[in-house]
């Protein structure tokens, strides 16, 4: 199995788990006389086993993500690490230029003008030069995951 695929029967495990929870709590009350819609016993056991099964895929992701070199100085996991850095720093800068920009319209003279205290042109420059890096370092993550094989 390769990378990306152990990534993707992650993303339908943590899926699964979170309808098998919403069916569990649907069905472990009814009302006096009334029986649910499904068998709670069972509903456990499948939640049971997808959590067993996605424990061992996560294991092995993060394995694979440890030991797999990305370039000559980072794991995949350490590409991974920066790949994140970069998509927080500028959702940051975002949501700073994003309140920075916001126009105060003013009735009359004698209400408080409102100025920004940032330069929104320099933080949107940064903020392209930041998506750029990501998606560079995204598409070569993305492109390594389907070449290498799951640990």
């Amino acid at each position: 199995m390769k990378l990306a695929e152990a990534l993707i029967l992650r993303a339908d495990l943590q899926k699964r788990i979170e309808q098998l929870k919403h069916r569990l709590r649907n069905n472990v009350m009814v009302q006096e006389g009334d029986s649910p819609s499904e068998d709670p016993e069972t509903l456990l056991k499948e939640f049971e086993d997808c959590q067993l099964e996605l424990t061992d895929i996560i294991k092995r992701i993060n394995k694979t993500n440890n030991e797999t070199m990305f370039n000559e100085k980072w794991t995949l996991a350490d590409a991974l690490t920066e790949r994140d850095g970069l998509w927080e720093k500028r959702l940051v800068l975002s949501h700073v230029a994003e309140e920075a920009s916001i126009k105060q319209d003013r009735y009359s003279r004698t209400e408080i003008k409102y100025i920004s205290t940032v330069n929104v042109r320099k933080l949107q420059k940064e903020i392209d030069k930041l998506s750029k890096a990501y998606r560079e370092l995204d598409t070569k993550i993305q492109g390594l995951n389907w070449t290498i094989d799951l640990i």
